[in-house]
């Protein structure tokens, strides 16, 4: 982000047009705080909830991560007229457009745009919460699958 061509803000608000929820593949990687917020929202057990609503798929360092399902035709697996876990739904989509990879430069963010009809419009959110949004995304580490089984243990005996 040496670029900082946000530092006087920038423009966002979503237009509810589901583009970044699905219409193509695509990835919601799940945090231990995504996935403990899911299972409270839904009120499942993790075995329950990964079953339903959960894949594995390979990640950049070769581990493999949990992830939402997607639909046939490519939706996320929440995705219902709107995010059915809204108040809960995961980091990664919260803090969406304010991704790391998308302000690198205003080329990235205005290239984002063609796919976001939000970005450059409504709402200017100040440069301390893209800072926030960012920090929160950056931080964001999804659950190795190596990781799991450990992760169901202490969330069953509820430490």
């Amino acid at each position: 982000m040496a670029d900082m061509f946000f530092a006087d803000g920038l423009r966002f608000s979503c237009k509810r047009c589901s583009h970044c929820c699905g219409g193509e593949p695509g990835y919601v990687y799940l945090s231990e705080q995504d996935f403990m917020g899911l299972l409270e929202f839904f009120k499942m057990s993790p075995a329950d909830f990964e079953k339903k609503f959960c894949r594995w798929v390979g990640y950049y360092d070769g581990s493999e991560v949990l992830c939402l399902q997607e639909k046939k035709n490519y939706d996320c697996i929440l995705w219902q007229d709107g995010c059915s876990a809204y108040e809960k739904r995961p980091i990664q989509c919260s803090t969406y457009p304010f991704w790391t990879c998308l302000l690198k430069s205003r080329e990235e963010w205005l290239s984002e745009k063609s796919n976001c009809p939000g970005i450059d419009s409504g709402e200017m959110h100040k440069l301390s919460e893209i800072t926030e949004k960012v920090i929160l995304y950056e931080r964001n580490v999804p659950i190795k699958k190596s990781e799991f089984a450990d992760l169901v243990q202490k969330i069953e005996k509820g430490n």
